[in-house]
């Protein structure tokens, strides 16, 4: 009478917990976006231009280092900083500037940033700029946008064909 009793008071205790689980997971209802509310997804992946170019060593320098060391070019590992900026109807939603990692300053950046954005027609413009030489952005994308509600459009960079991607 005992072990039946136990598995008894088991058996309820798992349909409890079950019972518990299972209400709240259909109650209360979850909205990650609110009525008339998109989302865009702004992810890059990228690593700066150099900050200095390499220069040739001469004859000189190269004979003061030694015989493994010698290799004609002189390059720093060090990486410019990316600064990025996303606009929407002449707006700013999104500005970053960020350093290139390592302890060399020598590695990219991986950037991922959710933004949640009226629903409706909006005039896009994104654009990074990964290079210190230069003034302004050394890639940019500007098109026009229609978002539906609750819709995930997603803008990524895309280093190796070096243009901005949107699905």
């Amino acid at each position: 009478m005992h072990k039946f009793l136990k598995i008894v008071l088991q058996i309820f205790n798992y349909s409890l917990f079950m019972g518990v689980v299972w209400y709240f997971s259909l109650y209360p209802a979850y909205h990650q976006l609110d009525e008339n509310q998109a989302m865009i997804t702004f992810t890059l992946g990228h690593v700066g231009k150099h900050v200095q170019e390499c220069r040739r060593m001469t004859q000189e320098e190269l004979l003061k280092l030694a015989p493994n060391m010698r290799k004609p070019m002189d390059c720093t590992r060090e990486r410019s900083p990316i600064t990025m900026e996303l606009q929407m109807d002449g707006k700013v939603i999104y500005n970053k500037t960020a350093p290139p990692l390592g302890l060399f300053k020598d590695q990219g950046i991986d950037i991922y940033q959710n933004i949640k954005v009226p629903a409706g027609k909006h005039h896009l413009l994104v654009w990074i700029n990964d290079d210190i030489k230069v003034k302004g952005p050394t890639y940019r994308l500007e098109q026009d946008i229609s978002l539906k509600p609750e819709q995930h459009m997603i803008i990524e960079f895309n280093s190796s064909a070096g243009k901005f991607i949107i699905k």
